[in-house]
């Protein structure tokens, strides 16, 4: 039986400049910084929102999609990760077109072309509003 996810691990160039991007930008935790080769390359791991988040050094995607991992977040804290993620340098996305009720998102590109949403709203306020 699945339980939940486990961990989800991504691919960068440089792992100092994601633990930067995840602490200072989005508020993780770093919890492990590998000394010693136990995995397929370096590695970091760290905790946001619950969530394990590994980062391995490699070869990130050579190409920005829309695939991407969003954490849920309070409407009122969006204008504040945006202020620390731009102080950071990153970039964002124009919002997407969005019908009320939907709740609100911000999209933005870490370092290496993973794209990362910030949203505020739940599958069900968004099942029900696509209902009504």
């Amino acid at each position: 039986m699945i339980e939940g996810i486990s961990h989800i691990t991504f691919i960068v160039r440089d792992l100092d400049r994601m633990a930067l991007f995840l602490c200072k930008g989005l508020g993780a935790t770093e919890i492990y910084d590998e000394t010693k080769n136990f995995s397929l390359s370096r590695e970091k791991f760290f905790l946001l929102g619950g969530v394990w988040i590994a980062a391995m050094e490699g070869e990130p995607p050579a190409v920005r999609s829309y695939r991407h991992l969003a954490f849920k977040v309070a409407s009122a804290d969006l204008p504040g990760y945006r202020a620390r993620l731009e102080s950071l340098g990153v970039e964002f996305l124009p919002p997407r077109g969005r019908v009320a009720g939907e709740g609100e998102s911000l999209y933005f590109y870490d370092f290496d072309n993973h794209l990362f949403e910030l949203h505020a709203g739940t599958l069900e306020e968004r099942l029900a509003r696509y209902a009504g």
